[in-house]
């Protein structure tokens, strides 16, 4: 299934995509839908109003999850151009749900950043419950993956060796538009082609087969430290050729459109505008 969040006239719904067609799940988003203990069987049956697809107005997936865990230095190529050695443990640092915006919705940048930077990264969506996974648990906690474009300040997150304040920037990043169950891509560890384009340029190219630590292992590992509930999201890590590893280095600016596409589950197509 592709399920999505929907903007209407009557406010959010959870969606699913039929042909053409966006049809109504009778819940307010996927958050609350994912929420139920039956969510894959109501999502699979439900029969409300629809909506047709070429009008789409698409919200966060989950536009409010209780957490949204990133992954850093999680592709091997990244982790060379940024001069990093190879990680045993995930990296990981938080983002908010402020920062979340929908798949075809405008980037503001920010006036304080001259370094504002993409990063398309496979986003995992939790449809379960789940603290201390093992194997079968975090496979089963999976509900599917979207897509996330981790705009990053680069000016604002090395300013110190913490980099969370780089990444948190109010409505700066692109989810979705789609949550795609594992079913439809492969199962749990796809191997699905990830690409950014800006202006059409093709900025980063790979495959999520090649991420160090897989969506299984983020979930088993994350779930060790925190709950993860229904309808938070974990960023994987996006890989090589982010503007700050150019040389020279190249930022996003006004006027540009990036897209950040993954095979099967769709695109973020965004327009930058002035802040």
């Amino acid at each position: 299934m592709k399920l999505a969040t929907l903007r209407t006239a009557d406010g959010t719904r959870a969606v699913r995509l039929d042909g053409e067609s966006l049809v109504e799940l009778g819940y307010a988003d996927l958050g609350e839908l994912f929420a139920e203990p039956d969510w894959r069987s109501k999502a699979a049956t439900a029969t409300g109003p629809a909506h047709p697809v070429a009008d789409a107005d698409f919200a966060p997936v989950v536009p409010r999850p209780s957490k949204v865990v990133c992954v850093g230095h999680n592709y091997t190529n990244h982790i060379k151009e940024m001069g990093r050695e190879l990680p045993s443990h995930p990296t990981l640092f938080p983002k908010f749900a402020e920062t979340l915006i929908g798949a075809g919705d405008d980037i503001v940048k920010p006036a304080e950043t001259e370094a504002f930077d993409w990063e398309v990264e496979l986003a995992v969506v939790i449809g379960t419950r789940v603290r201390r996974a093992d194997e079968q648990q975090a496979a089963d906690a999976i509900a599917g993956f979207t897509v996330m474009n981790d705009i990053s300040l680069r000016d604002w997150q090395f300013r110190t060796i913490e980099w969370t304040q780089g990444k948190i920037w109010e409505a700066t990043t692109p989810v979705g538009p789609y949550v795609v169950t594992p079913d439809e891509v492969g199962g749990v560890r796809p191997a699905l082609e990830v690409r950014t384009l800006v202006d059409g340029q093709v900025m980063q190219r790979d495959d999520t087969g090649t991420l160090l630590f897989d969506p299984v292992h983020l979930v088993r590992y994350i779930s060790t430290v925190i709950t993860l509930n229904p309808g938070d999201i974990i960023a994987t890590g996006t890989p090589a050729g982010v503007g700050n590893a150019r040389d020279p280095k190249v930022f996003l600016l006004p006027g540009q459109t990036v897209v950040t596409e993954i095979a099967g589950l769709g695109a973020c197509v965004n327009k930058v505008v002035g802040a």
